[in-house]
This record gives C-alpha cells, sequence and structure tokens, in this order.
C-alpha cells in the first residue's frame, strides 16, 4: 500500500484531512501559503490590537463535527460565543476560538508537518525512482517508485519558478503517493493545469461547475467601544455590510476592533476598486452601527470566500491518476462544518484509493 500523502492548503479541511490520514499510519506533509495555518480560521494583529478577519464563529449539526469541536472546547482552543445576534435568541450555539480563531488552526496543525510560506507553483505525475536530490514524504514514493505526485513549491513569492535572477534556488520539489488538493477549486484546476495534468473530462466538468462569491474585509481600530449590541457581532441585512464585529466585545482583542465584510453582492462589483476607496465606504456605511471613530484601517479581500454553487458530492476522487482527492467547503456546505466534515470525507476516500490499488 502507498504509505505518503501531501495536503495542499492548511485551512480546516485540509488540517483535518491531514490528521486523519497520519493516524492512519501514512506519512503526510501539508503545504500552505499563509504565515499561519488556519486559512480562513484566521486571528489578525497589530500590536495590542486583534481581528478576526475570516470565519467569524462555528456551528455544529452533525455529529461528526460537534464531536470535534467537543475535543477543541476540552482543549481550551474554543468557547461557546454566543446563541443569536442583536438581541435576538435562536438556541444555536456559536462558538469562537479562544483568544481568537486561528487557536483551532494551530490546535490542529500541532505534531503535522505543516510547512507555511510555502506557495505551490505547479503540480505534476511523476514515475520511477525519479531524482534522488528531489524531498520525498516518508520515503521513496510509490511501490517500487511507481506513479506518484510531485509539488513544486515557489520559494520567493512574486518571482518565477527557478529564476531569481541572481543565482538563489527559488524553488523546491516535494513527491509523495497521493495528494490531497484544499484550495479553491478554481485554484486546484491552475494548479494542475500548471503541471500539464489532465483530469478527466468528467471530473474536470464537475469541478468547473463548482462557483464562488468574493468578500471584501475591513479591519479598523475603534477609538472606543463600540455601540454593537452584545454579543458583539451583527449581520445588519441590506448593501454594502454582510457583516459586523467588535473584537472587544467578543472577547478576541484587549482593545476595540471592528471587522466589517461587505455583502457578495457589493464584494464582486468593488473587489477591483481602491482598497483606500473601499475602506472609505465600508466604514461610512458601518459609522451608524459602530458609533465611534475608527481609524488604521486595513482592507482583506478573498476572490473565493464562499461557495455558491457546490460540487455535488462530499468530495473528489479524481480517475485515471495517482491517488488524487479534491476537497473543501464547497463539496459540502459553505461553513466551517462543511471544509471540516469535507476533509474527513477526502481522508476516507484517499484510503480506501490507495489500498485498492486502482487508477479510476
Amino acid at each position: 500500500m502507498p504509505r505518503s500523502a501531501i495536503v495542499v492548503g492548511a485551512g480546516l479541511c485540509g488540517l483535518v484531512a491531514a490528521r486523519e490520514l497520519a493516524d492512519a499510519g501514512l506519512a503526510v506533509v501539508v503545504l500552505d501559503k499563509g504565515r499561519a495555518p488556519g486559512g480562513r480560521l484566521a486571528t489578525r494583529r497589530d500590536g495590542p490590537a486583534r481581528w478576526d478577519h475570516g470565519a467569524q464563529f462555528l456551528t455544529a449539526r452533525d455529529p461528526r463535527f460537534a464531536e470535534m469541536v467537543e475535543d477543541w472546547v476540552r482543549a481550551g482552543v474554543a468557547s461557546e460565543w454566543c446563541r443569536g445576534f442583536g438581541g435576538a435568541t435562536d438556541g444555536h450555539v456559536r462558538l469562537r476560538g479562544v483568544p481568537g480563531m486561528s487557536a483551532v488552526g494551530r490546535w490542529l496543525a500541532r505534531d503535522l508537518d505543516v510547512r507555511t510560506t510555502s506557495r505551490v507553483a505547479s503540480i505534476a505525475t511523476g514515475d520511477g525512482l525519479g531524482d534522488p536530490a528531489i524531498e520525498t514524504v516518508g520515503g521513496r514514493p510509490g511501490p517500487r517508485g511507481g506513479p506518484h505526485w510531485r509539488v513544486v513549491i515557489d520559494g520567493d513569492e512574486g518571482v518565477a519558478p527557478g529564476h531569481a535572477g541572481d543565482g538563489r534556488i527559488t524553488t523546491s520539489v516535494l513527491e509523495a503517493d497521493a495528494l490531497v488538493l484544499t484550495p479553491p477549486v478554481p485554484q486546484s484546476l491552475a494548479l494542475l493545469d500548471a503541471g500539464g495534468v489532465a483530469l478527466a473530462d468528467d471530473d474536470r466538468a464537475a469541478l468547473e461547475r463548482v462557483a464562488y462569491d468574493p468578500c471584501l474585509a475591513v479591519l479598523a481600530d475603534l477609538d472606543a467601544p463600540s455601540a454593537l449590541p452584545a454579543p458583539g457581532g451583527l449581520e445588519p441585512g441590506g448593501e454594502p455590510i454582510g457583516w459586523i464585529a467588535d473584537n472587544q466585545a467578543k472577547g478576541v482583542s484587549p482593545v476595540p476592533t471592528a471587522t466589517i465584510h461587505a455583502t457578495a453582492r457589493w464584494s464582486a462589483a468593488n473587489f477591483d476598486r481602491d482598497r483606500d476607496e473601499i475602506a472609505r465606504e465600508l466604514l461610512r456605511a458601518a459609522a451608524p452601527l459602530l458609533r465611534v471613530g475608527a481609524r488604521n484601517r486595513r482592507v482583506h479581500g478573498w476572490r473565493y470566500a464562499k461557495p455558491a454553487v457546490l460540487h455535488d458530492g462530499p468530495c473528489r476522487v479524481a480517475r485515471g491518476l495517482p491517488p488524487l482527492v479534491l476537497a473543501g467547503d464547497a463539496f459540502v456546505a459553505p461553513r466551517a462544518e462543511g471544509a471540516a466534515l469535507s476533509g474527513l470525507a477526502a481522508a476516507v476516500a484517499l484510503l480506501e484509493r490507495m489500498s485498492s490499488g486502482r487508477s479510476s
């Protein structure tokens, strides 16, 4: 049986899949372009200020995810935040990371070989023993050096792989028997295309139907605690604000800060505008809700923030290739819970595919 896997993406889906695969005895390396594991379970820091700027909370409806969340609560990296917003209670528990959402990603990454600031440039298939100078996960990939995956990692963001111009090596290569891709589907397809990997027609067609909405976010320091009602988060409805939070009231930041998410419609219409103009417009719209001054604003944009058209199934096992599974929140549901359940499904599917030795 093959014995190694590379997981691209250290968000919730990728980390859950990696832990399942490692627990099954595989050697696993997780690659992520970010500076810390967690993906959109992200907490930004600047001096004393903190912002949960991606996923704002967790809900657990599926028993499998509820079990994971209970483990995080016992570990002290998650706790109940509220059961509703704007003074209303609906009975659904919302949990936050402790002290911020990034704590969950760090907890999941413990004891795993997670390599951050590792921007994958391309993905290709390999065969035979290959170059002995190339790093392999858990030893030589494949039974007797058979078909495997070769991942090229760009070590210098903004510089073409292998062409720093001053003699520096800007890339590294990593090989393994199996591969799990958890970035947004268009990005995963681009990585496979860059390496000349030809997906089966039905696989590509199914994956190309997946679509996402973008999201623009403003992170601002506040002059004083905001006027947002307890527990410090609100979905105001209408345009252009889809979500607004006071991170101090939430328990994330020791000083008042605001996270403002634009709606999907507004984000799509304004994504390529000047970032300062975006910040000014969203802060003007937020002023009646915050009722305090805001300064030192920052803007973050996710082009693939929330799945709008889901894949039909919890993951996709590629046919005709070495073991490959694509997964993410676009495969189950556009929530953190969906990402985690897709990661579980990806690990199960990959282990079944690897143990069978089939290529289809």
